[in-house]
């Protein structure tokens, strides 16, 4: 299959490990093969889908010259556990990377994410004091706090130095604008552009409103203070009432943090979009959308990318990587399926346009994703109207017959959306046939 290019999908449970082969795509003193790039490698689960993933790209995936396995690029769309859990230097200790690209969002010395950094700072501190405490929490509220594991800072401590200096090479922090020639990648007949994150983070995706509002917020509280000594149950100067209604206030403003923080994290994902042989593949992390953009304010990176790079996504794209695990947050849609207009909805229509006629549809997409405990992790309806747009779907229900039942959380989520064609589903694949990956091929 020399002229079709590869996306393999890992089954990594709830999040993202997704390798792209490019056939002929890479040329180094005038011998041309193949590129190979492995976009994010996480998961909130354990670690053993990541292993198991990491040991396939080896073995069966990159080329082998006698020496250690060729990676060509490594991308690291955002730094969420679920996307970064897998960057244990041992499990990459006999593949040599070339490249590797994180989001500009991810340089602790980028000059115009200041406040954005300290804001994930914030948070960051805050959850993991939460955790500390070992309070019952709601299984929604465990998912955010997990964002923030302490498994994080060994990861980014490998993807800053550890890999950096293992394979010679310095990380590379990327914006929008940037391309892989720019950034000296050996490219042969193919171009990757990055078109999001903004460089100007805390302009586009934090905004001033936002910032000085949580600035109040977190004013003279515990939960924000590092290291932080769990308190007795109650202080004796303060009324037990008195001081469950401090501590609620406490965690809701440690809340409020985090989920803003996941935010615009997830907003400042690495956004690529691959051109090869006149077929367009776009890789978005976990970017997310607002109903409109508003300059100066918060904004969802698909926003973004529609006012600054319009360009780039006025033509239908032949590949969506489904954001965000399937969640309702991160494919531009009309959420209320009313039919009306809406900047999401114009988006949507132009990358992948629903079908007109009896042509059927030509483009292909594929989600990473396991329902756990966010009732919007995937968002089936969503998946339903992405399957009238795409051609490689399927219908689930009628596949596994009475084994659907099993799916997690089926009755709630699953049940009323199963029966209609959906895009490949990495959970559902496995289900049906215990793969631990979903390949998809592009044809030139």
């Amino acid at each position: 299959m020399a002229d079709k290019l590869l996306v393999r999908a890992y089954n990594v449970e709830v999040g993202d490990c997704v390798y792209c082969r490019i056939p002929k795509g890479r040329k180094v003193g005038g011998v041309v093969d193949d590129f190979h790039m492995l976009i994010d490698c996480g998961s909130v689960g354990g670690v053993d889908h990541l292993k198991a993933a990491i040991a396939d790209l080896e073995n069966k995936m990159l080329p082998d010259a006698g020496g250690p396995k060729r990676l060509d690029l490594l991308v690291v769309t955002h730094e969420h556990k679920d996307h970064i859990a897998g960057f244990d230097p041992d499990y990459f200790k006999n593949i040599k990377i070339e490249n590797i690209w994180m989001n500009t969002a991810m340089d602790p010395d980028h000059p115009q994410a200041g406040r954005t950094l300290r804001l994930h700072q914030l948070a960051t501190t805050a959850m993991r004091n939460l955790a500390s405490l070992n309070l019952s929490l709601s299984p929604e509220l465990e998912d955010l706090v997990a964002l923030y594991s302490i498994d994080n800072d060994s990861a980014m401590e490998a993807l800053r130095e550890t890999l950096p200096t293992k394979n010679g090479i310095t990380s590379q922090y990327v914006h929008a604008g940037m391309t892989g020639a720019d950034l000296g990648l050996p490219l042969n007949n193919v171009t990757i552009r990055v078109l999001g994150p903004e460089r100007d983070i805390d302009h586009f995706y934090l905004g001033a409103e936002a910032d000085e509002h949580l600035q109040g917020l977190v004013a003279g509280g515990a939960l924000f203070k590092e290291p932080m000594t769990p308190p007795p149950a109650y202080p004796t100067n303060i009324s037990q009432s008195d001081f469950r209604r401090l501590q609620s206030r406490m965690m809701s403003s440690a809340f409020a943090f985090a989920e803003l923080s996941s935010k615009v994290t997830n907003n400042t994902s690495v956004v690529l979009l691959i051109e090869w042989k006149g077929k367009r593949l776009l890789f978005v992390g976990d970017a997310e959308w607002e109903t409109s953009f508003k300059d100066g304010k918060a904004n969802g990176a698909w926003n973004v990318m529609w006012h600054e790079r319009k360009d780039d996504l006025e033509d239908p794209i032949d590949f969506l990587k489904i954001g965000h695990h399937g969640s309702e947050n991160a494919t531009p849609w009309n959420d209320q399926e009313n039919g009306e207009v809406t900047e999401p909805s114009t988006i949507l229509d132009s990358v992948l346009p629903t079908p007109q006629g009896a042509t059927g549809p030509t483009a292909q997409a594929v989600v990473s994703t396991m329902r756990k405990n966010y009732q919007t992790i995937p968002r089936a309806a969503l998946l339903v109207e992405l399957g009238k747009r795409v051609k490689n779907v399927r219908n689930y229900q009628a596949e596994l017959g009475s084994a659907a039942s099993s799916l997690p959380k089926f009755t709630q989520f699953e049940k009323t959306w199963l029966g209609s064609p959906q895009p490949w589903r990495t959970d559902c694949e496995n289900a049906l046939s215990g793969a631990e990956w979903v390949d998809v091929w592009i044809e030139a």
